[in-house]
């Protein structure tokens, strides 16, 4: 595997590449590339920290546990709440901060306060030609050049390799809590969504995980931010479904940490067998994803843990089954997640773009890598 330490070395490798190139971060997202690997985990370091201006500039391949422990020091933390693939995937390795943003990762505080891409400040990068590109800046207030900051944002490598990020951070919520109901079917819980989310209250999470084995389902909405001002809004959303009171009302911070990390890791397929698909869609087309289909075999019912309001739908089918083919013509994308190597081979791990979406990412491709060697095959 390459290892790059520098910008420099990084550059000369990718610019002497004779053959494609997989370019990974941590290696914990399970991608299957064809290629020799280069990873930027040797790229390593955070340049620049400011807690006053919420700002920090780090090496693209420094760990996120890195970084996450240095912004606690001083109670602040990345927003968006990043994923960590490990535990759904079955793999190792640390999730580093390019990986991060090059996936364009974002947790379940997406729907308050954006996504990944939305805290990208400035990026370094060196294109399919081994030529180091800079572009945005390391402050909130840039408006020169082209926003090639947010191309590069879910671009998952296959346009340059990233080597720098400068992003914004934001303070800890002194209080946390968490609204829960019990056995919701999924169009009560789309009602429990669109209410909360349609409502003065800030809220900052609404999910569903589905019912363990003898259980039920539970339906959350989370709120942060000062403890008064919690329990004042915890109070308010309680009364606003009166008609559908929740089961249960915490701000106990141990729990709703863990409630939160469950949902962003989609901790209920852990361990689990069986393909998993994520699927995105408008939040009020939610049970269009989520409705009581049962598999192909008409065995098994589907799985799905939802996040973003309904804008995010996890699904748990089996093995081999195309869910894309099972959800036929809908106004959304699908991709495969979790799926045997046999199965990625057969099946575009992306969903598929329209004509003319493909026709410019092709064009973009051709400009920043037009040997076609940063993941070939990846993205289409």
């Amino acid at each position: 595997m390459m290892t790059p330490e520098t910008e420099l070395e990084l550059a000369e490798m990718i610019a002497g590449a004779e053959a494609p190139l997989a370019i990974r971060g941590g290696g914990t997202r399970g991608f299957d590339v064809a290629g020799q690997a280069l990873s930027t985990c040797g790229l390593t370091g955070i340049e620049l920290y400011e807690p006053g201006a919420l700002t920090m500039v780090a090496r693209a391949g420094t760990p996120v546990a890195k970084i996450e422990a240095l912004l606690a020091e001083s109670g602040q933390r990345l927003a968006f709440e990043p994923m960590d693939h490990r535990g759904l995937m079955g793999t190792d390795g640390e999730p580093t901060i390019g990986g991060v943003f090059a996936a364009n990762v974002s947790g379940p505080r997406r729907i308050q306060c954006g996504a990944a891409r939305d805290f990208l400040l400035g990026v370094r990068f060196v294109d399919g030609m081994g030529q180091v590109v800079k572009n945005g800046g390391r402050v909130m207030k840039n408006v020169t050049g082209y926003d090639l900051v947010k191309l590069m944002a879910g671009a998952h490598g296959t346009l340059g390799v990233l080597s720098e990020v400068s992003f914004k951070v934001l303070p800890m919520p002194e209080c946390i809590g968490t609204l829960a109901w019990r056995g919701l079917g999924w169009a009560a819980a789309s009602k429990v969504f669109g209410e909360a989310l349609l409502s003065p209250y800030d809220v900052t999470g609404a999910a569903r995980l589905p019912a363990p084995p003898g259980g039920h389902s539970t339906t959350m909405i989370r709120v942060e931010g000062f403890e008064d001002s919690v329990k004042y809004r915890m109070t308010q959303l309680r009364e606003q479904f009166a008609g559908l009171m929740p089961d249960k009302l915490t701000i106990d911070e141990a729990k709703n940490t863990a409630y939160w990390r469950w949902t962003r890791d989609v901790a209920p397929f852990v361990g689990q067998s069986g393909d998993v698909w994520r699927t995105s869609v408008k939040p009020t087309d939610m049970i269009s994803v989520t409705g009581n289909w049962k598999s192909a075999n008409g065995e098994t019912n589907y799985e799905h843990v939802v996040d973003w309001g309904g804008g995010l739908v996890w699904s748990l089918v089996p093995e081999g089954e195309d869910f894309r083919e099972t959800l036929g013509d809908f106004k959304g994308h699908s991709t495969l997640v979790r799926a045997s190597q046999d199965r990625r081979a057969q099946l575009a791990q992306f969903h598929p773009q329209l004509v003319p979406l493909a026709a410019i990412s092709a064009g973009l491709r051709a400009k920043f890598d037009p040997r076609g060697i940063l993941n070939a095959g990846l993205m289409g």
